[in-house]
């Protein structure tokens, strides 16, 4: 029997009071997709971390083969020699450099002390080229998007000629139509000979891209099955324990007033003059409804939810208002004043402060509430929080416990509840689901019904078509910085929303 590209046989490792891994084993084979897939916590991430020599020989049990030969590595390079790539799901760009030099970090080619600059950018051109990907290799990492710095990640890990590649959730920030050419990119790396290890939430995608799926659960490996021999609610069984009978909740809601108003709202782009980021939106939202946003990547999804919460403070022009009340946009504490509440799409960098503790992240934008002048009432502000954890059933040892220690799902409740110590009157959601499982999911899905339930009104915006779907009552549809098309649940189809995303239909 041939020996695969790579094994990882019975693996162990543990933290204190913790048995992150037990026993388990992994292998991929030459020209296979190979997905890893389990709940927040199941041991994934300790995996890959462990293949990639984040944790070196000595700090865990079991042995990795590649190719046959067992493999000591003492840290991340000895890995990257090895053939071993990683896409972490936490991007690591540096922002202030260009994509040729993100992607070719303490490699750049050249000649004694002068960089060759055309050479780099050259070679960044054709590993984009190969992705799709069309921004020049000179263009700053800070002036992409979320899912465009996903692309430039997946260009860095191919730079180092891999074998191995691993990818952590490479379409948490992509939308259908950009996943779909992702996948196209993926078969032809399996074509050329390329082991894949492709950890995702996104179960479809994973039932139709995988040849095989590994199902880790509490640290342990429970499956290893074919494509086509498990469906998805099998997966999410053995993901969890148990069967999920229904993810998304049936929507009997009721609306009240309009809650949030936009009227002919432009913004000019910050850096390119006569060209506008977003251009005349309208469309309100009531109380007690959801209403989602769809587009593809660059849409101005993003750029509207940021410009309501007033930190993108551009030249602009319009209305917007909250319970019917004229609203600044010009900082995000006049839209705080007015009720609103932004849940934004990259919780590690723009929500979190991963070292501090839950209570002080939770407490946050609230602290007004437990201060008598300027006297802090920390008793009063810790039975808030801890009210606030119990009713999101964060799964945390306590609320001093570092925020960075808890899985995606529940760091995303943290931020969540941050905001609804508030008690907005509006809650801007964009990708509230990125990046986390199916359990936790669906205890989102539930809390924004239960929201909107309670008569707070709801924007949602998401890569994921089904989601919106599952849980908007209405879908307004974004291509180029305009509105092209505006659903109710029933109308929005795949088909329409797409028409609409990709620019074939007018704007309505």
């Amino acid at each position: 029997m041939t020996s695969p590209l790579l094994a990882m046989r019975n693996i162990g490792k543990s933290f204190p009071g913790v048995r992150a891994l037990d026993g388990v084993s992994f292998d991929v084979a030459s020209g296979e997709i190979h997905a890893l897939v389990g709940e927040n916590g199941a041991g994934k991430s300790t995996l890959i971390k462990i293949l990639s020599g984040v944790y070196p020989q000595g700090e865990y049990e079991g042995a990795i083969e590649i190719r046959g030969i067992q493999q000591n590595f003492r840290g991340v390079r000895d890995a990257e020699k090895s053939g071993v790539a990683v896409v972490f799901q936490e991007l690591s760009l540096i922002p202030e450099l260009s994509i040729a030099e993100n992607i070719f970090l303490g490699r750049l080619p050249s000649r004694g002390a002068m960089v060759r600059w055309n050479d780099l950018h050259l070679r960044a051109s054709a590993l984009l080229k190969e992705l799709e990907f069309s921004a020049p290799a000179e263009t700053r990492a800070d002036a992409l998007g979320i899912g465009q710095q996903q692309l430039v990640e997946i260009a860095k890990a191919l730079s180092h000629e891999a074998q191995i590649l691993v990818l952590d959730e490479p379409t948490a920030a992509l939308n259908d139509a950009e996943s779909q050419s992702l996948f196209r990119i993926l078969r032809r790396l399996r074509e050329r000979g390329l082991g894949l290890i492709y950890i995702s939430h996104r179960l479809d995608e994973v039932l139709e891209l995988a040849d095989r799926i590994t199902v880790l659960r509490d640290g342990r490996s429970i499956v290893t099955k074919r494509r086509g021999e498990i469906d998805r609610k099998q997966l999410v069984a053995a993901m969890i324990g148990r069967e999920i009978s229904q993810v998304f909740p049936e929507p009997q809601r009721t609306t009240g007033s309009v809650a949030l108003e936009v009227v002919n709202l432009s913004v000019d782009h910050p850096t390119i003059p006569g060209r506008r980021v977003l251009s005349d939106i309208d469309f309100e939202v009531r109380a007690g409804e959801v209403v989602g946003i769809a587009g593809l990547m660059g849409s101005g999804r993003t750029a509207l939810l940021n410009v309501l919460f007033g930190s993108f403070p551009k030249t602009h022009s319009g209305t917007v208002r909250v319970g019917g009340k004229n609203v600044s946009l010009s900082a995000p504490s006049s839209a705080i004043a007015s009720g609103m509440a932004f849940v934004t799409e990259d919780r590690k960098r723009l929500s979190l402060s991963l070292n501090s503790s839950i209570a002080d992240n939770m407490s946050l934008a609230a602290l007004s509430k437990f201060a008598t002048g300027p006297v802090l009432n920390k008793q009063q502000e810790m039975l808030a929080v801890e009210r606030m954890l119990s009713d999101l059933r964060v799964k945390a040892p306590s609320p001093e416990a570092a925020v960075g220690t808890l899985s995606g799902g529940n760091q995303q409740k943290v931020v969540l509840g941050r905001w609804l110590l508030n008690r907005p009157r509006v809650l801007l959601l964009d990708e509230p689901t990125r990046g986390i499982d199916i359990g936790a999911k669906q205890e989102i899905y539930g809390r924004i019904d239960s929201l909107a339930r309670e008569g707070l009104a709801l924007l949602v915006v998401s890569s994921e078509m089904e989601e919106l779907r599952g849980i908007c009552d209405r879908i307004l549809v974004m291509h180029d910085g305009r509105i092209t098309g505006r659903f109710t649940r029933s109308e929005a189809t795949p088909e329409a929303i797409m028409t609409c995303a990709t620019g074939s239909m007018g704007a309505v």
